[in-house]
């Protein structure tokens, strides 16, 4: 689909599963797993005033999952990304901006770990391309939204060292993208994993400007108890929407 990026207020979705989607995927009686296709009402945009960046670099309609042709090989469901761009829109419009059109690019990879995307990584040089094309022909970049660290908080040595990869993360970043305030939503984790204090704890402190930090403690889980639920998944979106309205959006 030809689509003219002129206007467009951009957003990157990255981080792994949890930012990818699982809201909605159930485990079937045959061990495989199905996406329910349950979408929040919040997520309900078929006006095309919201846009998603495909894997071949295609702007399309977004609709659920985000993540379909990006996370390969996984089943993806609902994650926090199209809940959030429409809340975001629905602003936009009630402030009075004409025509406001959302670009959502998903990139987030499950199972990942804060080391998968370090700068020069196949991860990191794939989001900063679609970052960067987006934002080609008049599409401004708004925001980073990111959601990671499950995988880090099953190690003590990659809880450890977690703070100081997650800072050197952000300010390379932003640095290749020529934007030093970009802001930067961050999701702390949840779950029962074995070093997630210490996760959490570094996504507290980090030491970067311009993050602003949500918290997904005590929201509903799936019975994997690792991934939201659609209707936390939801809650989540609304939530950092909120915070970057309030505290990002000029």
């Amino acid at each position: 689909m030809a689509q003219s990026t002129e206007c467009l207020d951009v957003f990157i979705l990255g981080g792994q599963s949890n930012m990818a989607g699982r809201g909605g995927v159930d485990v079937l009686e045959n061990g495989t797993r199905a996406w329910n296709q349950v979408v929040p009402m919040s997520a309900n945009v078929s006006d095309g005033s919201i846009l998603r960046l495909t894997a071949q670099l295609n702007w399309e309609p977004a609709k659920e999952p985000l993540h379909r042709d990006i996370d390969a090989g996984k089943v993806c469901g609902v994650g926090p990304g199209l809940v959030f761009g429409a809340k975001v829109l629905n602003h936009l419009r009630e402030t009075g901006h004409a025509n406001p059109t959302i670009g959502l690019v998903p990139c987030a990879i499950g199972g990942t770990s804060i080391r998968d995307w370090e700068k020069g990584g196949p991860l990191y040089n794939t989001m900063l391309h679609r970052a960067n094309f987006a934002r080609r022909g008049g599409g401004t970049l708004r925001a980073l939204l990111w959601y990671q660290g499950e995988s880090d908080a099953d190690s003590k040595e990659d809880a450890d060292s977690y703070k100081w990869r997650l800072e050197k993360f952000f300010s390379d970043f932003r640095s290749d993208l020529n934007d030093d305030s970009l802001p930067i939503m961050q999701v702390k984790i949840c779950g029962t994993w074995p070093f997630v204090e210490e996760v959490r704890a570094a996504q507290a402190t980090v030491k970067v400007p311009g993050v602003c930090t949500v918290d997904s403690w005590g929201f509903d889980l799936n019975p994997d108890h690792m991934h939201l639920t659609t209707e936390s998944q939801e809650k989540l979106g609304l939530i950092m929407a909120q915070k970057y309205l309030s505290h990002c959006h000029a």
